[in-house]
């Protein structure tokens, strides 16, 4: 039996009146932080300035910027103390730093101000010190170098900072966040090809930023590099042809050659030409920490996450 006209029409009225109760929103997240330009930066329009990006401890958290003031590069600044470098000091409106925000944070300040891309730096203490190591693990090619300050991350994630000048320091009697955090991560970072620094502070307990931040040498250190860039260099016919073969990991395979002084690399319908660093190293985006390194065995795939290729012939 056809349903009658009436049926019909009120079925189709309430589909509208449905579908138009959907109305565009958006939710922003704020982040409230404290900026101090250099001196010297508004006599200029074109110089680029070099940023380092602060990260207080738990208890600075909330809502109430003054509270970022009480340790640190904002303290320091708040006590006269100028530095040549853009100085970012956001604040944690809870427990813990979010990574992705304060990358968008980052992204956000270098549309606004003349920011030096090769040249930001990252450094924290406690809660900021493991926002440090987080932030620097999620995105290794944002920065040039980082101080990371009692706090600790996670070893598994070390590999993806090899090519990441590190300074950590630490108090030897810190009974909040053991030494043991921090010297879980140098383990791990040293076996590659890393600058890895580890200070450690003999009778300090958790407080082991004040040394440091009052210590011009941080300040030298960190400026004194500038985001990773790969070198080329030129390796023998024979060196690269000792590199070509067939190679498996699980499912994937991938055939290596040798062409035109490099490798290339055919995965798939896909083929990558790759550079030499190192007899041993090869890349292909000189300012990503994204490279093949050779093996006995085979080859370590690094990108977003690490891939073990045997060599089968």
């Amino acid at each position: 039996m056809k349903k009658p006209l009436f049926f019909l029409t009120v079925l189709f009225s309430l589909i509208v009146q449905a579908r138009a109760q959907q109305t565009p929103g958006k939710f922003t997240i704020e982040i409230n932080y404290l900026l101090a330009l250099p001196e010297g930066y508004a006599a200029g329009t074109a110089k680029k300035w070099p940023l380092v990006l602060f990260l207080h401890g738990s208890g600075e958290s909330g809502n109430d910027l003054e509270k970022v003031k009480v340790h640190a590069l904002p303290k320091l600044l708040e006590e006269g103390k100028k530095f040549p470098f853009i100085v970012v000091s956001p604040q944690s409106s809870g427990f813990g730093w979010d990574a992705e925000q304060l990358y968008r944070l980052l992204l956000d300040i270098k549309k606004k101000y003349r920011v030096d891309d090769d040249r930001v730096y990252l450094t924290g203490l406690s809660m900021g010190g493991f926002g440090t190591w987080s932030l620097a693990a999620r995105h290794p090619e944002t920065f040039a170098a980082i101080a990371p300050i009692c706090g600790g991350g996670n070893p598994e994630e070390a590999w993806k900072m090899r090519y990441l000048p590190v300074w950590c320091f630490h108090g030897a009697k810190d009974n909040v966040v053991p030494i043991t955090a921090s010297q879980r991560m140098i383990t791990a970072l040293k076996p590659f090809r890393s600058e890895v620094k580890f200070t450690v502070y003999p009778e300090a307990g958790h407080d082991s930023w004040t040394e440091t931040y009052n210590n011009d040498s941080l300040y030298t250190w960190l400026l004194s590099h500038s985001r990773h860039q790969f070198k080329p260099v030129t390796l023998s016919e024979k060196q690269l042809s000792s590199r070509e073969g067939l190679y498996v990991s699980g499912k994937d395979t991938v055939v290596i050659t040798a062409q035109n002084g490099g490798l290339m690399a055919k995965h798939g319908p896909h083929t990558t030409p790759l550079k030499a660093a190192a007899p041993d190293i090869f890349y292909w985006a000189e300012k990503l920490p994204m490279d093949v390194e050779f093996t006995k065995e085979g080859f370590v795939l690094r990108r977003d996450v690490e891939e073990r290729f045997r060599k089968i012939k």
